[in-house]
């Protein structure tokens, strides 16, 4: 039997013992050890393996104090590259104490709430390290706060400095220096963001991190991991030994994220390897430093989809992992020029946007550089290209592939709906009922020029515009994509009573602008010519109206029958 996929699975424990597919990144180690960096951050979009490498880490280095376990651990790496990368690396293998923390359970509604959370991770690495307390090394007083901290009765000072007093009590009883492990840093902050409680949690997280990474003499190493670099908080404040890694940099480049080579092989081994177009297309298209990276969250969700049938069909699997609250916000706030920026991103084109790695979440919205590095950094973009100009450097980014692109199409979607539902458009329906086509061609133009609109689906989403302002009557019901006659309609509106007035619209999509009255006017004709409104006359209506409506752009010509 083949492997199974590790869906959800990122303790490297259980990847290995229970037989998961895995792909090794083992070689994270020997970059990390050749390089020799005292406190690492690792900025990587979400769902590209933070977690299971650092647990990864974990397991490699970890001197558990027990001598069978450490043996296990050993065990786990058996075959994987890291063994063959030389003794020296391998020397290095469970001869440190390690402290593990994960900060994305700190996603709450209120800083009581994620302060709690963040207690309950350091309380659990602390039972984790109990077996301190037997140890003659610590003295009774250390022994007391120990049990206070695990105890959950400490304090909030005792809390805010826990990860300096853990390593300190470590690196005594066992005589070795410590490594911190610190996954999704940020999500405390992006969340407190949004929440409205940011200045707390900022405050409490500087304290946690300037104990543990500035003034810790018992530190060997510590590696961090989030989406974002956010070091003008100050949470970093001091820390001259911080090495930042974020999607720019050469180094690390393949750690994170599938590479090309490992995606063909693990399709291979599933022998679903005809799909790579179909992969490649949705899950590729991200660029850390030189290398190519696919998405590794959807690609292992594709092969498991892939795995029980070879004809499944690729979907937008990352777009469930996340809000996406960016993404969201971005629209809701967009000026006319986002709005036409997020149109030529929609388009299959670039922009080119400064660097600025040291952006804020309070910062977001000060500019549109901004928001556009948040989106870049976290995944939403990625570079094509990246220049000097002036002392500053460029990059030239797109969206990355089909998958992302679905994340931004249904946002603007969603928003498209909520936004009409407010808007009360009864002088459209007047108008179609008075056969006024250009008043109606009035209202439209006025929608589209405050839509975002993607023309590269371009009959799609004039559909979808069209059909979402028409649905908002409630003396009407609309229907898209009907077969009818010799062929399918694109909306037909129709009264609940027969004795009502029904209406047949076809759209056309115009090549330039000089197209719109001849196209409107051909949509009218393939009406009659095709007998699109063949169904509403068999169910019984003779008040029919047929509109023929053509689109470029951000703007529109509206057509109705002269019979």
């Amino acid at each position: 039997m083949k492997k199974a996929m590790p869906i959800g699975v990122d303790d490297f424990e259980e990847v290995i013992l229970s037989g998961y597919y895995y792909v090794d990144k083992t070689m994270f180690i020997k970059e990390l050890l050749d390089l020799k960096g005292e406190v690492n951050l690792f900025t990587r979009p979400r769902r590209f393996g933070k977690t299971l490498n650092l647990s990864m880490l974990r397991y490699f280095f970890e001197d558990t104090g027990n001598v069978e376990k450490n043996a296990v651990n050993r065990e786990l790496f058996c075959g994987l590259r890291i063994m063959s990368a030389g003794k020296e690396y391998a020397d290095q293998m469970g001869k440190y104490p390690v402290i593990n923390l994960t900060l994305k359970s700190a996603k709450q509604n209120t800083f009581e709430s994620a302060y709690y959370k963040i207690k309950e991770e350091i309380v659990r690495e602390f039972k984790r390290h109990n077996f301190l307390l037997e140890s003659e090394k610590l003295s009774e007083e250390d022994k007391q706060i120990f049990r206070e901290i695990m105890g959950r009765r400490g304090s909030y000072d005792e809390y805010s400095g826990a990860l300096k007093f853990l390593s300190e009590c470590l690196s005594a009883v066992m005589d070795q220096p410590v490594i911190i492990l610190m996954d999704e840093y940020d999500v405390p902050l992006e969340n407190a963001y949004f929440a409205g409680f940011y200045d707390e949690m900022v405050s409490f997280i500087w304290s946690l991190f300037e104990s543990a990474l500035k003034t810790n003499k018992c530190l060997k190493f510590a590696v961090i991991t989030g989406c974002l670099r956010i070091s003008k908080e100050s949470i970093f404040t001091g820390l001259n030994h911080l090495n930042i890694i974020s999607i720019l940099d050469k180094r690390y480049s393949e750690h994170f994220g599938f590479t090309e080579q490992e995606v063909l092989h693990a399709m291979t081994y599933y022998g679903v390897e005809e799909r790579f177009s179909d992969m490649k297309k949705w899950y590729d298209g991200y660029r850390f430093g030189d290398i190519e990276v696919y998405n590794p969250w959807s690609v292992i969700k594709f092969l498991y989809d892939l795995d029980a049938s070879v004809d499944a069909f690729p979907r937008p699997y990352w777009i469930n992992t996340s809000s996406n609250e960016i993404i969201k916000d971005m629209v809701k706030r967009a000026d006319r020029k986002m709005k036409e920026q997020l149109e030529t991103l929609l388009n299959g084109n670039m922009l080119d946007i400064p660097v600025h790695e040291e952006v804020t979440y309070g910062d977001m919205y000060d500019s549109g550089e901004n928001l556009w590095n948040f989106l870049y950094f976290t995944g939403y973009l990625t570079k094509k290209e990246e220049y000097l100009s002036e002392l500053t450097i460029f990059l030239k980014v797109q969206i990355p592939n089909v998958e992302v692109k679905t994340i931004y199409q249904n946002t603007i979607q969603n928003w498209f709906r909520d936004n009409i539902k407010k808007q009360d458009f009864r002088d459209l329906y007047d108008a179609m009922e008075n056969k006024d086509a250009g008043k109606m061609s009035e209202i439209l133009n006025g929608q589209l020029v405050s839509a975002i609109s993607f023309y590269d689906s371009a009959e799609s989403f004039y559909h979808g515009f069209l059909a979402g302002i028409l649905s908002q009557s409630d003396q009407y019901l609309v229907k898209s994509n009907r077969e009818s006659g010799n062929g399918r309609s694109d909306l037909m509106i129709k009264s609940p009573s027969l004795r009502g007035k029904a209406f047949v619209i076809e759209i056309k999509v115009s090549k330039t602008i000089d197209d719109l009255e001849k196209d409107a006017q051909a949509a009218v004709q393939q009406i009659y010519d095709r007998e699109y409104a063949s169904e509403l006359k068999a169910e019984g209506y003779r008040n029919i109206t047929c509109y023929g409506i053509s689109f470029y752009h951000k703007d529109c010509e509206v057509r109705v029958e002269k019979r």
